[in-house]
């Protein structure tokens, strides 16, 4: 069957005067994914700072307070007090007021000036088990540091392996560098869903939706017209949202742009697809709304944005396969962190465009079965 551009053309105006002419729809487009990522940027770290601890000191002597010191020097650790028994310490855990809680015993110096092993208990709040692990990490680090400097002198077999860590791609471990690119693609994903995923159902609630009936527009016109704003809506959204992650959060671009943007038309391409399924299904755009958000949860707790696919059970895994999200994070970490060509993308590139393929002849049987 024949496609016409200029109906083509035609139709992707009036979708893109649809989407522009009120301003409420152009704030939604441009305003909450800048607010959402600066919020987002800022606030979704996985690094912990000013972590609140107390201390119950029974050692005067000048280890212990050696070591004291070196958490209350550290960005990862915020001293708020000591205290003076274990009654203590335990209701300043209970009542929140400290994440951690560090007891030394009253033979600490003594202990390590003669050689002999000394204990420190460190106490942390396990209702929040991610921030507890991580605590716990940063104080074990700073644990080493000082049995290096000061346990080894001072025993009879000082230690013989030092531990020299190197991290590549991120060389100071930035969180931000890993969490602001994966909230580019959930952006892009969320403003493209919302465009195309509206669209049929407020053609409906305006009364036109009729009007494509007698129109002589086959399914794969419509289609297209439909489509074609979503690609510039979710290009220009997904370019601004790459430079605020460049020039604002200063998050390293050290790849290709084209490797990107050929990635980004792959997701756009799936994207589109989903949306217009989505619009194709919904009455109202109440319901293409709930429908938009129904996919956008799965498919960000499945791409891998805040924990790990080898994580997740067997099935989980398989299902994230279907995620074009999945392979887009990808796309993007790779890109501003790793250096990475579009040679080193080619097995995220063909998922995304299959899941792309896929969707957009399931969008046409659906639009063909509404104009049917």
């Amino acid at each position: 069957m024949e496609l016409s551009l200029r109906r083509i053309l035609a139709l992707a105006i009036k979708e893109f005067l649809s989407l522009l002419r009120n301003p409420a729809s152009r704030a939604v487009l441009i305003g909450p994914p800048i607010i959402q990522l600066l919020v987002f940027g800022y606030a979704a770290t996985y690094d912990l700072k000013h972590v609140p601890f107390v201390v119950y000191n029974q050692d005067s002597g000048r280890l212990s307070r050696d070591f004291i010191a070196r958490f209350a020097g550290s960005p990862s650790f915020e001293m708020i007090g000591d205290v003076q028994d274990q009654r203590a310490l335990q209701r300043a855990v209970d009542s929140q007021t400290a994440l951690m809680a560090v007891s030394i015993g009253p033979q600490f110096t003594s202990d390590l000036e003669q050689g002999r092993t000394s204990h420190v208990q460190f106490i942390v709040d396990g209702r929040d088990s991610n921030t507890a692990a991580l605590a716990l990490g940063y104080a074990q680090t700073i644990v080493t540091a000082f049995n290096r400097e000061h346990l080894a002198p001072h025993s009879r077999a000082p230690a013989a392996t030092v531990v020299l860590d190197r991290a590549w791609f991120n060389p100071n471990l930035e969180s931000r560098w890993f969490i602001v690119p994966g909230i580019a693609g959930i952006l892009t994903l969320l403003v493209t869903l919302l465009s195309t995923g509206l669209s049929v159902a407020r053609e409906r609630e305006m009364g036109t939706f009729d009007q494509l009936l007698v129109t002589p527009m086959n399914p794969q016109e419509i289609l297209a017209g439909k489509a074609l704003p979503g690609f510039v809506v979710g290009t220009l959204e997904a370019t601004l949202i790459i430079a605020v992650a460049i020039l604002w959060f200063r998050v390293p671009f050290t790849g290709s742009f084209w490797a990107l943007y050929l990635g980004l038309f792959c997701f756009l391409l799936s994207s589109i697809g989903i949306g217009l399924m989505i619009s194709a299904l919904a009455l109202t755009q109440q319901q293409g709304l709930l429908g938009t958000f129904l996919f956008m949860v799965p498919a960000i707790v499945l791409s891998g944005f805040a924990t790990p696919i080898a994580n997740m059970p067997k099935v989980v895994r398989y299902i994230t396969l279907i995620d074009p999200l999945r392979y887009f994070l990808v796309i993007l970490r790779a890109s501003f962190l790793e250096g990475a060509g579009a040679s080193l993308l080619w097995h995220q590139y063909w998922p995304l465009a299959t899941i792309g393929i896929l969707s957009m002849i399931v969008a046409e049987r659906l639009f063909r079965g509404r104009l049917g």
